[in-house]
C-alpha cells in the first residue's frame, strides 16, 4: 500500500499540474462562455476540421509525452521516485511554455465573471480529483509491473497525456456547475421579473435580426430631451443580461429600453414575460441567426412575439410580422432623400404627423433608416418632431458600429460587430464615399446556415474595386470566388490567417487621406 508520504507526494503532483492545467484550459472556457456555456456547441467548435485550438492541446500532450518519457529516462538511475518527479516536472514546463503562447490565443479575452470563477473552482476540483486518482492507480500498476524502468514510464509519461482531454474536463465541469447556475439564475432573474413588475416605468422591448443596439442608443439618446431613460448596457440582451441590469439598479428611469436577442425558439416569449413591455420595436428580420433557427418564417415568427406582446409597436421595413395598429417603415414613417458623404449623412425624416430636414455625423444608409425607427418609437412616447429633430444632430456612433475613428490622417470605419448581408452593404458604400485608398479587411458572414456560402461569394462581389483582405480559412473562399467573378482584380485581393498579418499589410501600406472598413471582425468561436 501508498506510504502517507507517497499520498502526500500524488496530492503535491495533483495540486501543481493540475493548477496549471486550469490556467491553460482558459481558452476553452472563453469559448465555452461565447457559445452562452452550451457544452455541446463548444466541443462542435473544438473539432470542426482545421480548428487551431485543437492542434494546440494535441501538440502540447505529444510535447509533454515525450518529454517526461525522456526526462524519466534519464532520471531512472536515481530511482522510481526522482524519474516520476522528473518526467511531472517535464509535464508542469510544457503547460507553462503553452501558457506563454496563450498571450494572444482569444481575441475577446474570456471575462472572469462569477460564474467563470465558479467553473474554473470546478474544472480544477474534478481534474486534481481525477490526477491524484490516476497517480495511485498508476502506483498499482507499477508496483505490479516489478520494472523499475517501466515503473517510471508508466508513471511519468501517462498523466502527460492529460492536456489532450482538457476539453472533455471542461465540458464536465461546465455540466457539474449547472446544478448550482441554473436555479441561481433562475432565482435571479425572477428577481429583475418582480422588480420590473412593480416599477412604474414606461418598459420597451427592441428586437429584430440587426440594429437592436444601434437603435436602443439612438431612442435614448433621443428620448433623454424629455426623459430619464434607463436601457440594457452594451449588447446585453438575454435574460441574465437584462437581470444583471435590473437588479444593479437600472429601472430608477421613466423609460427603460429593454434589448431583446434571441437564438433559438423560444427566447423572445421568456423576455417578454420578464420584462412585459407596453412599447417595441422590430427593426428587421433577415437570415442572421439562420443557422440555430433553419427558416427565416422561424426567426420572424419568434421576433414577432414581441410585436404580439406590446401595444403599441414599431416595424422596420423588412420586419414582417403581424401587428395590429403599428407604424411601419415606409408607409407610417422613415428616411427618404438620404445623401451620404464622408462627413456624415443628410435625410428627410417623415414621421406620421410631420417631414422634416436632419442631419448628423454618422456614417452609412443604415444609420438614417435606424435613427427613422428610434424616431418613430420617440414619437410613440410622446415628443414632438422638433424635439427629436433637436437630438438628431448630436447623435454619435455606437461603438463598433461603422464607427469612424481618425488615426494619423487615416479613416478606420469600425463595422466589428457581426454583421448581416445588408449591413455590409451600406458599409460597403459608406467607404466608398471616402477619397485615397479604400480597403476593406472581413473575415466574412457567419450564422446564415445553409445561405452562408452564397452570401459570402455576394458579399465578395460588393468588394470589387476596394482593396481587399480577406481573414481567415474557410468562409472566405467564397467571398474570394464571388469577388473574382465579379471582376475584381486579384492584385487588389489579399488572404491572411488572422487579424495580425491583416494589420501588418495596413501598417505598411496605409498613408495620409486613406480608409480602411474593418468589417465584422469576429470572436474566437468563428475564427477559421
Amino acid at each position: 500500500m501508498p506510504t502517507p508520504e507517497d499520498l502526500l507526494t500524488f496530492a503535491a503532483y495533483a495540486i501543481v499540474v493540475t493548477l496549471l492545467l486550469t490556467f491553460a484550459a482558459q481558452p476553452l472556457l472563453g469559448i465555452l462562455q461565447q457559445e452562452g456555456y452550451d457544452e455541446r456547441a463548444m466541443l462542435k467548435w473544438y473539432f470542426r476540421r482545421g480548428n487551431e485550438l485543437w492542434r494546440r492541446y494535441a501538440l502540447l500532450a505529444l510535447c509533454a509525452l515525450l518529454l517526461s518519457a525522456l526526462f524519466a529516462l534519464v532520471f531512472a538511475f536515481a530511482g522510481t521516485g526522482y524519474a516520476v518527479l522528473a518526467g511531472h516536472i517535464a509535464l508542469a514546463g510544457m503547460i507553462a511554455l503553452f501558457l506563454f503562447s496563450l498571450r494572444t490565443a482569444l481575441k475577446v479575452p474570456l471575462e472572469r465573471t462569477a460564474r467563470i470563477v465558479r467553473l474554473c473552482v470546478v474544472f480544477y476540483v474534478l481534474c486534481a480529483a481525477f490526477f491524484y486518482g490516476l497517480e495511485a492507480a498508476l502506483w498499482f500498476l507499477a508496483k505490479a509491473a516489478d520494472h523499475p524502468l517501466a515503473a517510471a514510464l508508466l508513471r511519468a509519461a501517462i498523466p502527460a497525456v492529460m492536456p489532450l482531454f482538457t476539453v472533455f474536463a471542461v465540458a464536465l465541469a461546465g455540466l457539474v456547475a449547472k446544478g448550482y447556475e441554473i436555479p441561481h439564475n433562475k432565482m435571479y432573474i425572477r428577481r429583475a421579473t418582480e422588480k420590473l413588475s412593480a416599477c412604474s416605468c414606461i418598459k420597451v422591448g427592441i428586437t429584430g435580426s440587426f440594429g437592436k443596439t444601434t437603435v436602443k442608443h439612438f431612442a435614448a439618446h433621443i428620448l433623454g430631451e424629455k426623459y430619464r431613460v434607463g436601457m440594457t448596457p452594451a449588447s446585453y440582451n438575454t435574460p441574465i443580461g437584462i437581470a444583471r441590469c435590473v437588479n444593479d439598479g437600472g429601472l430608477d428611469c421613466d423609460v427603460f429600453l429593454a434589448e431583446m436577442g434571441a437564438r433559438k425558439t423560444g427566447d423572445i416569449k421568456e423576455l417578454c414575460a420578464m420584462v412585459a413591455p407596453t412599447f417595441g420595436v422590430v427593426t428587421g428580420i433577415c437570415a442572421q441567426h439562420l443557422e440555430t433557427f433553419g427558416s427565416v418564417e422561424a426567426i420572424a415568427a419568434e421576433k414577432g412575439i414581441l410585436a404580439k406582446t406590446a401595444r403599441f409597436v414599431v416595424l422596420g421595413e423588412t420586419a414582417n410580422v403581424p401587428a395590429e395598429g403599428a407604424l411601419v417603415a415606409g408607409k407610417d414613417f422613415g428616411a427618404e432623400n438620404i445623401v451620404l458623404s464622408d462627413r456624415g449623412t443628410e435625410f428627410d425624416l417623415v414621421l406620421p404627423d410631420a417631414r422634416i430636414h436632419a442631419q448628423c455625423a454618422l456614417l452609412g444608409r443604415h444609420a438614417a433608416e435606424d435613427i427613422a425607427l428610434a424616431a418613430a418609437l420617440c414619437f410613440l412616447l410622446g415628443m414632438t418632431a422638433e424635439e427629436i429633430a433637436a437630438r438628431i444632430s448630436t447623435l454619435e456612433a455606437v461603438p463598433h458600429r461603422l464607427q469612424r475613428i481618425e488615426e494619423n490622417g487615416v479613416t478606420v470605419l469600425d463595422d466589428a460587430y457581426n454583421s448581416n448581408m445588408l449591413g455590409a452593404r451600406n458599409a460597403i458604400e459608406a467607404l466608398k464615399c471616402f477619397a485615397g485608398k479604400k480597403y476593406v479587411v472581413t473575415p466574412g458572414l457567419v450564422e446564415l446556415g445553409e445561405l452562408e456560402e452564397a452570401a459570402n461569394a455576394e458579399l465578395g462581389a460588393e468588394l470589387v474595386g476596394l482593396e481587399v483582405i480577406l481573414v481567415g480559412e474557410t468562409r472566405i473562399l467564397s467571398a474570394r470566388h464571388g469577388y473574382l467573378a465579379a471582376g475584381g482584380q486579384e492584385e487588389k485581393l489579399r488572404i491572411v490567417p488572422d487579424l495580425a498579418h491583416a494589420q501588418k499589410i495596413l501598417s505598411e501600406e496605409l498613408s495620409a487621406g486613406d480608409a480602411v472598413l474593418f468589417l465584422n471582425d469576429l470572436p474566437d468561436k468563428y475564427k477559421g
